[in-house]
C-alpha cells in the first residue's frame, strides 16, 4: 500500500503531522475523520520516507525500546494528558519506525473503543503477556502511571540482569572459539607442511609427531565429513531441546555446570522473585501471576517448581513448601517467603531477596572473569604450545644427535 503523510488538527487544537498506509487519499481522509480529526493537508510520500519505511521494517524492536515507552507513557498519563494523544505523541518521538507502526495500529484500536491491554494483546511478539497484565492491572486500579513506571524499572532491571549474563558467557565462547579456529588451521595447513619436510629426510618420528601428523592427515582428508558430522550433531541437538523432555533435562544439566551453573541459578531467582513481587505490587492475582512467572522463567526447572507452588496455592496452601520439594531454590529464598506469607510482607520480601541475588549475579559475574582467564590462557598454552612442541621435536632430536 501507498504511504501517505498528512497534518490534521485534533479535538484540543493540537496540530499533528505523521504518516500512514492507506489504500488511497480518499480512504485515509475519510478514517481521519472518522476519528475526528480536522484534515489540514495529505500527501503521498516518496523517497526519503519509502527509504525510512524498509529500514524501519528489518529493525527489531528491542527492550530498551519498551523501557523509554513505559517510562514516558508514566510520564504523560500522570500529567493528565489524554491516552490517545499520549500514543500519538510517543509514535512521533520514537525513532524505532517498526514500534512507531505499531503504537500507531494500537492508537488506531484505543480510538476505536478498546482497552489500552486489549490493544496490545494484538501485538504479543512486542507486548508480553507479562507486560499486557499490569497494564490491565494498572487500568483496573486506576493507577496505570504508577505501574507503567514500575514496569519500566522491571524491564529496566531485568535487562541489565540479562547483559550481565550475556558479558560473562561471551568472553569465554569467544576465546575457545577462536582457538578452536586457530588449532584447526595449524593442523590442516601447516602440520602438513612440515610432515613433507620429515617425509623427504626418512627420519624416524617421535610418538607425539608421528601422531599429530596423522591426526592432522585425517582431519584434513575428511574435514568435509569432520564439518557435517558437527552440524548433525547440533541439528540433534537442538531437535532434542526443542522437545518438552529434552528441553528439562537440557535446563537441568545448565543449572549444574560447574562454573556457569551457579550463575544461571542466581540470575534465575532473581528473575523470579522481581517478576513476582513486581506483578504482585501492581495488583495481578497471584495465580495469574505465578502463571506469568512460570512461563517467562525461561528455564523448564525453574518453570516447573512454580507452577507446583500455584497448584499448592489453589488448593489452599503456600508458596514455600512447593519451592522447598523441587531442591532448585536456596534454603534461603524458601525461608524469606515463608516469612512473608506469614508476615503478609511477601512483595518486600521477594523485593530483597531479587536485590539480593542481583548483588549476587554482579560479584559471580566479576569472579567469573577472574577465574577464567588463566584457565583459558592454559587451555591455550596446553593445545596450541603442544603442537608447536610436537612439530619441533624431532628438529630438536636431530640437534642433539649432530652434538653427540
Amino acid at each position: 500500500m501507498p504511504l501517505f503523510e498528512y497534518q490534521v488538527r485534533d479535538q484540543n487544537g493540537k496540530d499533528v503531522t505523521a504518516t500512514q498506509e492507506a489504500v488511497d487519499m480518499n480512504t485515509l481522509v475519510s478514517e481521519l475523520k472518522r476519528q475526528g480529526y480536522l484534515v489540514i493537508g495529505v500527501k503521498e510520500t516518496k523517497g526519503k520516507h519509502v527509504r525510512q519505511q524498509k529500514r524501519g521494517r528489518a529493525k527489531k524492536i528491542k527492550l530498551d525500546d519498551l523501557v523509554v515507552f513505559s517510562r514516558q507513557m508514566a510520564t504523560m498519563v500522570e500529567a493528565g494528558i489524554p491516552l490517545v494523544q499520549t500514543l500519538d505523541i510517543l509514535a512521533d518521538q520514537t525513532e524505532n519506525f517498526s514500534f512507531q507502526e505499531v503504537i500507531r495500529k494500537v492508537k488506531v484500536d484505543v480510538e476505536s473503543g478498546k482497552s489500552l491491554s486489549e490493544a496490545m494483546t494484538t501485538y504479543k511478539k512486542i507486548f508480553s503477556h507479562l507486560f499486557v497484565s499490569m497494564v490491565r492491572a494498572g487500568e483496573s486500579s486506576g493507577a496505570l502511571d504508577e505501574i507503567l513506571d514500575r514496569l519500566a524499572t522491571y524491564l529496566e532491571k531485568m535487562g541489565n540482569l540479562q547483559k550481565k549474563i550475556r558479558a560473562a558467557m561471551v568472553y569465554p565462547i569467544s576465546v575457545v572459539s577462536i582457538a578452536l579456529i586457530i588449532t584447526t588451521l595449524m593442523l590442516t595447513f601447516i602440520v602438513p607442511k612440515f610432515a613433507e619436510i620429515y617425509k623427504s629426510l626418512n627420519a624416524t618420528l617421535p610418538v607425539p609427531t608421528q601422531m599429530l601428523i596423522d591426526f592432522s592427515y585425517v582431519l584434513k582428508s575428511q574435514l568435509i565429513w569432520v564439518l557435517l558430522g558437527l552440524a548433525a550433531v547440533i541439528f540433534s541437538v537442538r531437535f532434542a531441546i526443542n522437545t518438552p523432555r529434552g528441553r528439562m533435562i537440557w535446563d537441568r544439566l545448565l543449572l549444574r555446570l560447574p562454573v556457569f551453573g551457579v550463575l544461571l541459578l542466581k540470575s534465575s531467582v532473581s528473575k523470579f522473585a522481581r517478576t513476582l513481587s513486581t506483578l504482585s505490587k501492581s495488583g495481578v492475582p497471584i495465580l495469574n501471576a505465578l502463571e506469568i512467572v512460570g512461563s517467562t522463567a525461561g528455564n523448564r526447572v525453574i518453570e516447573q517448581a512454580v507452577l507446583k507452588a500455584r497448584n499448592s496455592i489453589r488448593e489452599g496452601e503456600g508458596i514455600s513448601g512447593p519451592l522447598e520439594v523441587s531442591g532448585i531454590f536456596p534454603p534461603m529464598v524458601t525461608r524469606m517467603i515463608s516469612v512473608g506469607e506469614e508476615t503478609g510482607e511477601l512483595e518486600e520480601m521477594l523485593a530483597k531477596i531479587a536485590d539480593f541475588y542481583e548483588s549476587q549475579v554482579d560479584t559471580a559475574v566479576e569472579g567469573l572473569s577472574s577465574l577464567l582467564e588463566p584457565i583459558i590462557i592454559a587451555f591455550l598454552g596446553v593445545v596450541i604450545g603442544g603442537i608447536v612442541i610436537a612439530m619441533f621435536l624431532p628438529i630438536l632430536n636431530l640437534v642433539q644427535a649432530i652434538k653427540t
